[in-house]
């Protein structure tokens, strides 16, 4: 019964995040077929804002699992909420020792683990420098890595704005539409068999790629 309703209230907060993000900030997806759709699987993204969760988690069907701070589980009625969204509690934003072993937990029970591999959001919008974690976690998990690419989060929700800027579908583009685009899986072995260096670089450009091609997808003013 609990699965069940776990099921549904992802397929509702789909519903309304689907509706706001697109009605509300113009948004754009692009290679949602491109995520297996059962097995492990280790969704990789840039980090522009707090609605990165939200875009991600529309421009993919298949429900995913996401990284929580602790912090946001203290009310009761919150956590029961989130962890019924495939939300789970990690000590620290990205890819700390904490929240290493719990995405390893998860992708061995067959989930599909979104992760920001910067570690926390961009300051200038730009890709930042990967953390290392990011290598021991693809080397540990042996999972399909899908790269995802995120554009327009970082103005519409800048760090000096208390709130989101919307960019609405029914009125000329503003700087906050957003636009998504998700990569073709990629396999472990390409990673693993580098330096750790390489592998992160490789990584970060195939980020990089799929951001690039996200920007081109945005509506534009």
């Amino acid at each position: 019964m609990d699965a069940v309703l776990s099921y549904l209230l992802y397929e509702a907060a789909y519903l309304f995040m689907a509706i706001v993000m697109n009605v509300g900030f113009s948004a754009r997806t692009r290679g949602r077929t491109n995520v297996p759709p059962s097995g492990p699987v280790l969704i990789v993204a840039n980090h522009q804002s707090f609605l990165d969760p939200a875009v991600v988690g529309i421009a993919i069907r298949r429900h995913l699992c996401f990284l929580a701070r602790k912090t946001l589980f203290r009310h009761r009625a919150f956590a029961w909420l989130i962890r019924h969204l495939n939300a789970v509690p990690v000590d620290q934003e990205g890819v700390g020792i904490g929240g290493l072993r719990t995405i390893l937990h998860q992708l061995k029970a067959g989930q599909a683990v979104v992760v920001f591999p910067e570690g926390h959001r961009t300051a200038d919008g730009k890709l930042q420098e990967l953390k290392p974690g990011v290598h021991l976690l693809i080397e540990k998990a042996r999972a399909p890595i899908v790269p995802v690419g995120i554009a327009g989060t970082f103005d519409a929700w800048p760090r000096w704005s208390p709130v989101p800027i919307p960019a609405p579908l029914f009125l000329p583009a503003e700087k906050g539409t957003i636009a998504v685009c998700v990569g073709k899986p990629l396999s472990p072995d390409h990673f693993t068999n580098l330096p750790r260096d390489q592998a992160l670089a490789l990584l970060a450009g195939h980020l990089a790629a799929v951001q690039q091609q996200a920007e081109k997808l945005r509506r534009r003013p």
